[in-house]
């Protein structure tokens, strides 16, 4: 890489850095664009799919196209030790030194919805460094952790063959949002049911929507899905291209921001002052908590 290269890593680790690390009354007073010119794209999907590797096989794609290409991949903190394995940049070795591609790990914290704290502010960081395509992966979902969903333009939703049973338990969440589906690991047995059950979803949600979500078929064994999953996902941006969409994105971006701001400097509160809040009766507590709000 070149120096200038270096030189504009650097700084813009330095500033996901401090985004990430601020708190929420520092973050409050910073402006936030909630989103820019870069397409931002959601990966989720149970433990196991086959996430990181999906998204290795995308950004390959659009970076062999000298697409500007920044990962932001959560990692879900342990709740024992408070660490994270931020394990995302070896998963994607094979593209992690492409001048084009940025990766940034990060742990979901104390996060309760598979992101982690000040992500729309580092989702604006990433808007400001000029990339084209932004992905979002999210910690291992289950039936109702979609929160991502208003923060992207477009929501992947990733499966392995043996998620079946997951599907099931999916169906009256996340399933109903996601904007694709992709089957990972395609080559292995029972991709052709699931892809069924799929189809079978998209096609009732078709009956209610303009968009019915086309169900792809992926494989990083065969070296397949990669070229059909950024068709389809330029596919959506076509047909979901509205003011009206445009406006409601953007209203669903700036509630997340704010509620995910009060829960976090509700838990700095609790943290700072545990000991008069146990010894509060619970109205007692809650106003003690509303108090240090107001003075925000």
């Amino acid at each position: 890489m070149s120096a200038e290269d270096l030189r504009w890593r650097r700084e813009l680790a330095r500033r996901l850095t401090e985004c990430a690390r601020a708190p929420a009354r520092q973050t409050l007073g910073a402006p936030v664009s909630l989103g820019g010119k870069a397409r931002r794209i959601g990966i989720t999907g149970p433990p196991g799919a086959g996430k990181s590797s999906l998204i290795a096989m995308l950004a390959k794609q659009w970076t062999g196209m000298a697409h500007r290409v920044g990962v932001i991949a959560i990692d879900p903190t342990s709740p024992l030790s408070g660490g994270a394995l931020l394990g995302d940049r070896i998963r994607m070795d094979e593209i992690a030194g492409n001048p084009h591609l940025f990766i940034r790990s990060l742990s979901s914290g104390s996060s309760y919805d598979g992101l982690c704290a000040n992500i729309s502010s580092l989702l604006d960081v990433f808007e400001q460094a000029d990339f084209e395509y932004l992905l979002l992966e999210t910690v291992g979902v289950g039936q109702v952790s979609y929160e991502a969903r208003s923060l992207v333009d477009t929501f992947v939703l990733v499966l392995a063959p043996e998620s079946g049973d997951t599907v099931q338990a999916m169906k009256a969440g996340i399933l109903e949002v996601a904007d694709i589906y992709v089957i990972n690991k395609a080559d292995l047995p029972g991709s052709a049911r699931l892809a069924a059950e799929l189809r079978s979803m998209a096609a009732w949600r078709a009956k209610n929507a303009a968009w019915a979500p086309p169900v792809l078929l992926a494989s990083t064994v065969e070296n397949r899905g990669a070229s059909e999953l950024a068709n389809a996902i330029e596919a959506h941006r076509h047909a979901a291209l509205t003011s009206e969409r445009t406006q409601a994105l953007a209203v669903a971006r700036r509630e997340y921001h704010l509620r995910s701001l009060l829960i976090r400097r509700i838990d700095e509160i609790l943290a700072g002052n545990r000991t008069d809040i146990q010894g509060a009766s619970m109205v007692g507590a809650m106003r003690l908590i509303i108090d240090k709000l107001r003075d925000d």
